[in-house]
């Protein structure tokens, strides 16, 4: 009975990352307005995707500490086909909330929004 117990916890924990979403990992940003980058994990959140940025680089790639480690940067994204998703993104170079897509091709993520109509390219971010 152990073994079954064990055989099927095995076999779910396959199951649920041959399931994940490719968009799910780390993605380090290109640096912002200030030089600083950071890297962001997405993980599944409610009915979506979300970001928490979990490590920045100052602009000499430095590690820093920053009030925004823990802070969620993408924000109830979801796919939408042909690698393209859609949600929000946080900048905190600006302390903006865009409305965001987010194109994923292999191990690069286009992204880009607009808040009131002014839009901005996010850089392409890069899979770790």
């Amino acid at each position: 009975m152990k073994t079954f117990a064990l055989t099927l916890a095995a076999a779910l924990g396959f199951a649920g990352a041959a399931f994940a979403d490719p968009l799910e990992g780390d993605w380090r940003t290109p640096r912002d307005d200030n030089g600083n980058s950071g890297i962001v994990r997405v993980a599944p959140c409610g009915g979506g995707l979300c970001g928490t940025l979990v490590q920045s680089f100052d602009s000499s790639g430095n590690v820093m500490q920053t009030a925004n480690i823990g802070r969620m940067i993408i924000i109830d994204t979801n796919p939408t086909g042909g690698g393209e998703y859609r949600g929000q993104v946080w900048s905190p170079d600006r302390n903006k909330t865009y409305n965001s897509r987010l194109q994923l091709n292999g191990n690069q993520l286009a992204v880009s929004g607009c808040v009131l109509g002014i839009c901005r390219d996010g850089g392409t971010w890069v899979r770790q």
